[in-house]
């Protein structure tokens, strides 16, 4: 379901398509402004920023989506998730789209359910980072007098809490927030409740992603299961080792993110956490454990 006063930017050349993708997503709940081309786009940006994500075309006249993304990526408005579409699906394409900065990528011919799956991921991201950051800012900050610690958790809202409560240990909380929660939610939904990559993106799609997990927690195959944490602060280096009860994956493909996971509406959660958050994100044994270090820097 789309978030409750989303706006989202449509960028696109064809009149066609806009009109499409505008329909498909006013029809759900979302208020769409459209630009016919890059240059339009970042006119309009330049005075109305308020956006949750931006659905921008690849092959423009004027200003083509890569010249428009490098452009945003080097703005202020940099953390607005960029939806990359476009008709080439070259796995070269793709990967310079990544490495400019577009997390989700849309494919023409897109279908509907595909297309409103990837945008509501983008919302969510968005919103839930920004949540984050208004929640750190209002939080204490003794917490970072906290040296180490354990903790014990099931659900998704105690992972929220956590979350804030170690982020706020660190010198610089909201970069590691974003990354924290990642490892937390997926400690629990891919560890814990055994919910595999294709069962998330089926469950995404269907919008019934949010339900398993509520079911998978009530029964009596994982309600016993907890994910357990630790954190220890020394003495240029800030460590947290996150365990869950799980089975464990195949986590290597997950350090990058690669093209052939660019057009799944999920699937960056790691990536983004070694990317943006830690200085290193190091996984054990079966996959069931995990370390994620940020440095201190010295005074």
């Amino acid at each position: 379901m789309p978030q409750q006063d989303a706006r989202i930017l449509v960028v696109d050349d064809e009149p066609f398509n806009l009109e499409i993708l505008g329909e498909h997503l006013t029809d759900v709940g979302y208020e769409v402004v459209t630009a016919e081309d890059g240059e339009a786009a970042w006119s309009l940006l330049t005075h109305d920023r308020d956006f949750d994500t931006i659905l921008l075309d690849r092959m423009m006249p004027r200003m083509d989506g890569m010249a428009l993304l490098a452009r945003l990526k080097q703005s202020e408005i940099s953390h607005i998730p960029v939806i990359m579409q476009t008709a080439v699906g070259a796995a070269e394409n793709v990967r310079e789209g990544l490495a400019a900065g577009a997390y989700y990528y849309l494919i023409k011919p897109f279908q509907r359910d595909m297309l409103l799956a990837i945008v509501a991921a983008a919302v969510k991201f968005y919103r839930e980072k920004r949540q984050l950051e208004s929640q750190l800012e209002a939080q204490a900050s003794t917490y970072r007098l906290l040296e180490r610690g354990e903790f014990r958790f099931r659900t998704l809202d105690e992972a929220r809490q956590l979350t804030l409560l170690l982020s706020n240990a660190c010198p610089e909380p909201q970069r590691v927030a974003v990354g924290l929660s990642e490892l937390l939610v997926n400690a629990v939904e891919h560890g814990n409740l055994g919910i595999s990559y294709a069962d998330k993106t089926r469950l995404l799609q269907q919008g019934r992603w949010q339900e398993e997990v509520e079911i998978r927690l009530a029964s009596a195959d994982f309600r016993r299961r907890n994910v357990h944490v630790a954190f220890e602060k020394r003495a240029d280096t800030l460590a947290f080792t996150i365990t869950d009860e799980g089975e464990g994956f195949d986590w290597q493909p997950f350090l990058e993110f690669s093209p052939e996971r660019a057009f799944d509406p999920h699937g960056r959660g790691i990536s983004m956490a070694r990317m943006l958050s830690f200085d290193s994100v190091e996984y054990q044994g079966c996959g069931n454990a995990v370390i994620a270090r940020v440095r201190i820097a010295d005074d």
